[in-house]
Parts: C-alpha cells; structure tokens; sequence
C-alpha cells in the first residue's frame, strides 16, 4: 500500500445474507468489486447478485473507497452489502410500466413452424396433387404438368368438386395418362419409387422431368438433351415439341403451357364454329317436279345443277338408281329413332 495514501476505516453491514457486521482498514484505491471478494462470502452467491450502498444509495463495483468516501460517510466509511433483486429495473429485466398482458400475448403467440423446401419439393413429385395419397398407377398429368391419382381425379371431375386451381381441367381430355418407371427394388417407405428409364435419375424434383403426350412415357430432361431425337426413347413414337409436357415446371413454364392450352382451345372451337356455320348455310336438295332430287346442289362448269338421273347408266331403273342417292321418295315404311315399321300385313 502506497505510504502516501491515507487508509479508509470501512464498516461493512450485510442485514440481508444475516452475516456479522465487519471493519476494514483498507487502502482508498481498494475497488468495491475487490472489498467483495475479500469478505469471503458463500459460494452459492454469485458476485453480481450482490451491491454495495451508501446511505441507501446503490454503488457501482468500479467504484474505489476513496470515491465512496467523497459522497459522504465521515471518518468511517459505512458500506452496507446488498442482495440485488432481478427484474427491478436497469438489468434488463421488466420496469414496471409494461403491461402482463403484453408478456402473456408475446409466448401465448405461436409462431408457425418453418416449412423445410425439400419436404414441400419431395411432396410434390411424390404425391397426388388432388388427395395428397402417395402417387401409384394409374397415374395423369394435366397440361399444366400437375401430377394426379386418376382415380382421385375423375372421382373429383364427377362430384364436381375440383378446387378452384384445377379449374382449368374440365374432362379425361385435359389429362394425359402417363407411364411412370419404377425403381427395382425401391421399398414402399423408400423417398422416391420413380425414375427415368433412360438415365435412371429419381423422380424427386432434383432434375427436370417431362411427358410425351403422344405416348405418356415420362423422361428427364437431361435424357431428351443427350439423345436429341424426335421420337420416344422408350416407345420410338413420334412427338414434336409442343407434346412435351414439363412437370412440376416453375411459374414462366406453367404460364408458356397455359398460353399453349388456351392456344389449341381456341383453335378448337374456331373449327367448331365453322363447322356449325356450314351445316346452317347448307342448301337443300332441291327437287324436280317428279320428286326427283338433284346431286346435292352440284354444278358443272356452265354452272348447270346435275340431277342423278343425268348419270344413270343406259340399261338402269331410273326410279332405282335415284333411290341409292335420296331417300325423298314417299313410302309405305315408317321410321322412328330406335327401329323401321313395315306397313300392315307385311310385318
């Protein structure tokens, strides 16, 4: 201890660790951290559970004695020993100006579950989009490239309870039956069952597949990029590249074969409207006098209507040979949707 440094007389008060009352002559650059560690206290109290005051005013362990001498005390420095109380305040802890509820409603809030990506990829490559049951045969793809149980889905299509994502499938039409390759040996618990026949990759969503719509064999990618051909690998049928349906495609390949299926719908139903608009401007059989009909309103080049006694033979039945091309004739013989009468006395 440095001579020219006056000791502090220290009285050291512990009323609530029940200790007895202690005086220390001590030097005044002794720390209060250090007057801790001196009074050898019980091991099952940490250092930090514990403060010194003075006066009633809480000190800090940094503090010297000569520091906490200048805030007063005279002669003797009167240090009492206090137990720190958690949670009052200025170690972290509440301040009292929060409500309980707030406390209550910040753990009684359960937060949702991390969803793991390969858990939701494998998911979706390995089961039903419809029923979510593990995929097995018969299995369909959509022309959107979504993987379905055919079962589950007609089953759906009849009740009609397609949800509203699948709006887009409105019969078997829609639905590509397809071939799925199985692994030899794979066990019913197994990741995947599935593989390309050609490069032998698992059908897991690690590597692109697709579906030949001509045949319904399904391939990886990486199987029709090294083998560049245009017919099936496995059945040798030919394909172009609008037949090749990706699945489980990202959302711009999703969006590419939806703007191909409306494509072909439109194309579909312009043939149809063109086909009723013929079938309504249609011209009639127009007849002669006789009954005799003309050859479906047929002109030669001098745009003269043929009849089809003009091209009889010489030693034909005109009558005879008109009946093959029209049934205009009247007769005897009446007809319903389901059968033929014969007039009465020759049935």
């Amino acid at each position: 201890m440095d001579e020219t440094l006056t000791p502090v007389h220290v009285l050291v008060r512990s009323p609530d660790l029940s200790l007895p009352s202690r005086a220390l002559t001590l030097a005044p650059d002794f720390t209060l951290r250090r007057l801790k560690l001196s009074l050898l206290l019980p091991q099952t109290l940490a250092l930090d559970s514990l403060y010194f005051s003075l006066n009633g005013k809480p000190l800090p362990d940094s503090s010297t004695l000569a520091s906490a001498a200048g805030g007063g005390g005279g002669g003797v420095l009167d240090l009492t020993l206090r137990l720190r109380l958690r949670g009052g305040g200025g170690d972290g802890g509440a301040t009292g100006a929060e409500s309980r509820d707030c406390y209550l409603n910040m753990y009684a809030t359960k937060k949702p579950d991390k969803v793991d990506p390969n858990e939701t990829r494998l998911s979706k490559w390995t089961t039903c989009a419809l029923s979510g049951e593990p995929l097995a045969h018969p299995a369909v793809v959509d022309r959107l490239g979504n993987l379905f149980n055919k079962e589950a889905l007609i089953e759906a299509l009849l009740h009609k309870k397609l949800p509203k994502e699948f709006k887009h499938i409105r019969g078997l039409k829609d639905l590509i039956p397809i071939h799925l390759d199985s692994i030899p040996g794979a066990t019913t618990d197994a990741e995947t069952k599935f593989q390309c026949p050609i490069t032998g990759l698992e059908f897991n969503g690690k590597y692109s597949f697709f579906a030949v719509r001509g045949c319904g064999h399904v391939l990886s990618a990486k199987a029709l990029k090294e083998v560049k051909s245009t017919s099936c690998l496995v059945c040798h049928k030919e394909f172009s590249d609008s037949d090749k349906i990706v699945i489980n495609g990202s959302a711009e390949e999703v969006k590419l074969l939806r703007a191909m299926m409306e494509e072909e719908r439109g194309r579909v139903k312009e043939r149809k409207e063109k086909k009723a608009g013929a079938c309504l401007s249609g011209t009639k059989h127009a007849a002669d006098e006789k009954g005799d009909v003309l050859d479906n309103g047929k002109k030669d080049s001098n745009g003269k209507r043929f009849r089809a006694l003009d091209i009889a033979p010489a030693n034909a039945t005109k009558e005879v040979y008109a009946s093959i091309f029209t049934s205009s004739k009247k007769s005897d013989f009446k007809e319903t949707f389901s059968c033929r009468s014969l007039p009465l006395g020759r049935n």
